[in-house]
């Protein structure tokens, strides 16, 4: 199968802008953690436990998502949820305390909550034909934003900025999808909505096509295990780099930065060079990768060297590799499973599939701080090779031995 020149247009920039606002989004509260810790007083644990708040809220935003894509339409949806999830973490910058910040987060959630449901089926929607590629490359700019954000921020915090104007800095630049979005549109360049209005009774009639359907529930177990392998390493980069190797702010951000490097790396090569009928075989291979890059992680000690920054420098390259390991798994499974499962709606699977993600981001997140305060967070990064192998267990099962795929047919 050849592939086909790339070519974007003013929503495809839109999509990666908002990519880049949302990782930056994400990205800022682990980054600034250990900062808000000593100013909120909470514990590892409960910093683990923002993610599992920010997850609850993001998943009942994609509940709704369906509906009001279907129901305003796509774009002006992600032009909303861009505000929601920019005032929420305005708002948590201004924050006083632990519980005051929960609420806030609640807010960001329910924005990026849609965006999760949204964007991957917002961007399917302008390339039908050849969408794993598109999919990966609008994916890939998570990564830039997280890049963006752990570097220009951890510089400012390691610069002495108080966190909370580093975090309202990037509330405001968050902003900025927004006028992609709601500019005045281009005769004859109109975003590509779907015409068909579609009801909540529709939206559950789809969602329940498409959780009778056994097979779907392998891609669910894929992406949950996704969520926890990319998070347990992008959220606790930085907090291992600072309370584990003595590192500055600006250290965790250069680890943090150097995952993001890796993923944007994996997810543009993917889009660019991977064909669509190769996605099985991208997954597999990456989880193999991810092995090798993770299992060390657990085991380097700076006082195992002369120069203990020697750690430092190898923990670097891991953290490169494992980015570049993990950056497939979120786009390509949803776009897999879509392929699997043409009589199914794809918009729904997109939302269904981040509906179990996003928990999973959240659960591991959280199992990974409960570690770090009992066993240390050094071995709690074996949670990482974990869920990547795993990953690759259930991909080479399903994919290359089970012949057997499900019949085509219409949904209800």
């Amino acid at each position: 199968m050849t592939t086909k020149k790339l070519a974007f247009g003013r929503y495809d920039y839109a999509a990666f802008l908002t990519f880049s606002a949302y990782s930056g989004c994400s990205v800022i509260i682990p980054l600034a953690l250990v900062k808000m810790k000593g100013d909120l007083g909470f514990s590892l644990s409960q910093g683990g436990a923002l993610q599992v708040i920010r997850s609850i809220s993001m998943v009942v935003a994609m509940v709704y998502c369906g509906v009001a894509a279907g129901k305003y339409g796509k774009r002006k949806t992600m032009g909303v949820s861009s505000l929601f999830m920019a005032l929420g973490i305005l708002a948590c910058a201004v924050s006083q305390s632990y519980l005051m910040l929960l609420p806030m987060l609640l807010i960001t959630g329910l924005g990026e909550g849609i965006i999760e449901g949204i964007a991957t089926p917002f961007v399917q929607q302008l390339h039908i034909e050849e969408s794993g590629r598109y999919v990966n490359i609008a994916h890939s700019f998570w990564s830039v934003g997280m890049f963006a954000t752990v570097l220009g921020a951890g510089a400012l915090l390691n610069a002495g900025v108080h966190w909370r104007l580093v975090m309202g800095l990037v509330g405001i630049l968050s902003l900025m999808p927004m006028v992609f979005y709601f500019w005045p549109e281009s005769p004859g360049r109109e975003y590509p909505e779907t015409q068909e209005v579609i009801d909540g009774a529709k939206v559950a009639r789809q969602a329940w096509a498409i959780l009778s359907t056994p097979r779907f529930w392998v891609y669910l177990a894929i992406i949950f295990l996704n969520g926890g392998c990319e998070f347990c390493l992008s959220f606790w980069a930085a907090s291992f780099i600072q309370l584990n190797f003595a590192g500055s702010a600006w250290a965790g951000g250069i680890g943090t930065a150097l995952v993001a490097l890796g993923m944007f790396i994996g997810r543009t090569c993917s889009g660019i060079f991977v064909p669509q009928d190769k996605l099985k075989h991208l997954m597999l291979g990456s989880s193999i990768l991810c092995l090798p890059a993770t299992i060390p992680m657990a085991f380097l000690r700076p006082e195992a060297f002369d120069n203990p920054n020697t750690a430092l420098y190898i923990l670097y390259v891991l953290l490169f590799f494992g980015g570049l390991g993990v950056a497939c798994f979120w786009p390509t499974s949803q776009v897999y499973a879509t392929e699997q499962l043409p009589h199914l709606d794809p918009t729904m699977i997109f939302v269904i599939m981040s509906c179990s993600g996003i928990p999973g981001c959240g659960i591991f997140s959280w199992l990974m701080g409960v570690l770090g305060d009992t066993v240390g967070l050094d071995k709690s990064f074996f949670l990482v090779p974990v869920t990547a192998g795993l990953i690759g267990v259930i991909i080479a099962i399903e994919g290359f031995l089970l012949k057997e795929k499900p019949k085509s047919g219409s949904v209800p």
